[in-house]
Parts: structure tokens; sequence; C-alpha cells
């Protein structure tokens, strides 16, 4: 079973960056398309980027769409989701998870279709 850790989050201002990292324990984790997901007090789980295993197809919500860049490094096992020009309402705790098929090639919007959630990372944004 692939773990994954999430990491980087923290209490910034608008207007500043964060990245954050998700981490697997298993090399299978390059096999996968990666998400990241975020839910806010009161709101809904929601999507926010995805990307495919090679890296090469990326999504992304609305919101978040040239602010937030995913990212990964197979070799590093590793999925960044660089956050620029943050919002206060980007505050969230902030979780990676895995693809439950292999065969998942965009990355899909539905938290349903992943599995192995990571324990999350707090990011706050202060006005």
């Amino acid at each position: 079973q692939v773990q994954l850790v999430e990491s980087g989050g923290g209490l910034v201002q608008a207007g500043t960056s964060l990245r954050l990292s998700c981490e697997a324990s298993d090399v299978l984790f390059k096999l996968y398309t990666i998400g990241w997901f975020r839910r806010a007090p009161g709101r809904e789980r929601e999507f926010v980027a995805g990307i495919g295993q090679k890296g090469d197809i990326t999504d992304y919500v609305d919101s978040v769409k040239d602010r937030f860049t995913i990212s990964r490094d197979n070799d590093k096992a590793t999925v960044y989701l660089q956050m620029n020009r943050l919002k206060p309402e980007d505050t969230a705790m902030y979780y990676c998870a895995k693809g439950r098929s292999r065969y998942m090639l965009r990355p899909s919007h539905d938290a349903n279709d992943y599995q192995n959630w990571g324990q999350g990372t707090q990011v706050t944004v202060s006005s």
C-alpha cells in the first residue's frame, strides 16, 4: 500500500506563496495519477489539481488556474503544489491522494476516484 505524506503548509499573508509536497512511500507511486484536494471548514472537499503519471497531463479547478502549479518528480516519489498569489479563500486543509486505477490518465475531479489519502497539511492565508 502506497502511503502519502503531505507537508509544506503554514500561515501566510495574502499574496504570498507556499509549496506543498506529497511524498509517497513506494516507487509504484509513479504509476498513478495524483490529486490534491482541500477542505475548508463548513465546506465540501474540493478538487484542486491533479497530475498524470508522467506529469504531462494536469488539471486544475478554475479558482486556482494561473496561480497554482502541480508537478511531480517520480525519482523522488513526490508531487508538488506550488501556490502563488494566495488568497484568504485558499485557507483549508490540503490533502493528496492516489488514483484508484492505473488507467486514470486524466485527473478526475471526483474524490471517490482516489485512495490512500494523506493526513493533510493546513494552509491558512490571512488578509
